[in-house]
């Protein structure tokens, strides 16, 4: 038997991720590359001040790095210690979530309202852009939906 044949999870894992935390942030995509790990295809739906992490990286470094965590302390500090102990940082969760297959969106109602434009997103990463209506959609009737 195998784990496919026991695992009783969701068909589909749809995250909408609205927080702009960085932990919060990391997390999702933890949880993204462990469903994609176990062929559960997975969504990650990017809105209002989460769209922040995916910023492209300028001379500050990556958009997420500056973005602070829920104690305050900015990301670049919190992947720093996650790394020195073991953890996947931010970056090997997002080239595990492209490199499995994950589906990345990000809102376009949620880049007009914080005053984004779709070209200030890191190009290294498929983002695509939609609605509520496409993140829907995807979801599907047997796929679960989580928001962070």
């Amino acid at each position: 038997m195998t784990t496919e044949d026991t695992f009783q999870g969701p068909q589909k894992l749809s995250l909408v991720i609205y927080s702009g935390a960085f932990d919060k942030v990391h997390y999702a995509f933890a949880m993204a590359s462990a469903a994609l790990a176990i062929n559960v295809p997975t969504t990650l739906f990017f809105t209002m001040e989460a769209t922040r992490t995916l910023l492209a990286k300028d001379e500050d470094g990556p958009g997420w790095a500056a973005i602070a965590a829920g104690d305050g302390r900015p990301g670049a500090e919190v992947d720093g210690e996650f790394a020195a102990r073991g953890v996947a940082t931010f970056e090997d969760l997002v080239g595990a979530v492209a490199a499995l297959g994950g589906r990345v969106m990000v809102c376009e109602m949620g880049l007009r309202a914080i005053g984004l434009e779709r070209s200030a997103l890191r190009m290294d990463l498929e983002i695509e852009e939609g609605g509520l209506v496409t993140f829907l959609t995807d979801a599907g009737r047997q796929g679960q939906i989580v928001f962070i």
